[in-house]
């Protein structure tokens, strides 16, 4: 039987340790205890909120009704072809950990993907990104939950409508699915992608000429704690922003004040990392109370301790004013906040 709390502070269980209490909240291990749950908060005429990792969430007010914390973990291969697997993963079970199980097993697709945290179920409703690969790009099908139904449902690649960091479940079914499971499809020989950041340029610097998934594996743990901070000793959610995406047309007229502005394609668009928009406009590094945006990456916002959802808001406020004043571009929050 499941058990239920009442008036639990949610802080804990989110990697910028900040939040509200919730009225109602109860820890799911499987299917069985998912389904107890959706029964009992039908039967009491509350809605239900959905926490994985804790990763990429703001909880700036108390939350009414019932909060369930996904720990339905684990991953295996259901499916093994000649040139490719499909791997699923559990929606509660940590992301690096599914990308590691990939890795161990020699297949190829996600090693761009690793150390992000979040849960397994978490990434495709952010179509999680990094170093120039997306989710979306290996991403099979997901099951999802109704929460108003109890019924399961299997969406594919199209279903989802995969966006830059962002997908149907945070439009349109936006708190209407619990995502039970995810499958990917992923190769036993494949191009790695390299080119993006400084992965290749780290490993010529090792004298690696022919990397392996470990290889890039490793790489990118480097880089990556060397930039962003562990949440477990800074607390912080994440890249905070997305990066801007602009018209070529805008983008060539920036181009003509800033002839130094970094930029990437973006099919018909060009993308500008936020973090060089932000380091711009003097927020990096600098404390604005108890939070301020990290000063080894701006694109992270950080807990220096005791800060609440509203030192974070009045923060984010200042930093998209003055994008706003000196570039006239606007840039959107990559974390959601309830």
């Amino acid at each position: 039987m499941i058990n239920i709390s009442k008036n639990i502070n949610l802080a804990q269980y989110t990697s910028f340790k900040i939040g509200k209490t919730a009225e109602f909240f109860a820890i799911i291990k499987d299917l069985t205890d998912l389904q107890e749950a959706v029964i009992w908060a039908k039967k009491n005429k509350k809605e239900i909120f959905i926490l994985g990792g804790g990763s990429n969430v703001l909880i700036s007010k108390k939350i009414n009704g019932l909060v369930i914390k996904n720990e339905i973990r684990g991953a295996k291969i259901i499916s093994d072809k000649k040139d490719f697997c499909l791997v699923k993963g559990m929606s509660g079970e940590s992301w690096t950990k599914f990308v590691n199980f990939t890795v161990e097993h020699g297949l190829y697709g996600l090693e761009n993907l690793f150390l992000i945290y979040g849960t397994v179920g978490a990434a495709p409703i952010q179509n999680i990104g990094a170093y120039g690969v997306e989710l979306k790009d290996n991403f099979y099908s997901l099951e999802a939950i109704d929460l108003k139904t109890g019924k399961l449902k299997t969406f594919s690649p199209l279903d989802c409508k995969f966006g830059y960091r962002n997908s149907i479940f945070k439009t349109k079914y936006k708190g209407k699915y619990f995502v039970y499971s995810v499958t990917m499809k992923l190769y036993k020989k494949q191009e790695l992608k390299l080119d993006y950041g400084s992965i290749r340029e780290e490993l010529l610097k090792k004298g690696i000429k022919k990397p392996g998934l470990k290889e890039v594996i490793s790489i990118i743990t480097e880089i990556r704690n060397a930039k962003l901070p562990n949440p477990g000793v800074l607390p912080n959610a994440g890249s905070y922003f997305k990066n801007v995406e602009i018209s070529k047309t805008k983008f060539k007229e920036l181009l003509k004040k800033y002839p130094n502005i970094p930029n990437f394609p973006a099919g018909k668009n060009v993308k500008i990392p936020s973090g060089w928009l932000i380091e711009q406009v003097g927020f990096k590094g600098v404390k604005h109370g108890p939070v301020s945006m990290y000063e080894k990456q701006a694109l992270i916002l950080v807990n220096h301790g005791a800060a609440e959802a509203k030192h974070v808001q009045s923060l984010v406020k200042k930093v998209k004013a003055a994008i706003k004043k000196k570039f006239g571009l606007d840039i959107q929050e990559e974390v959601n906040v309830i």
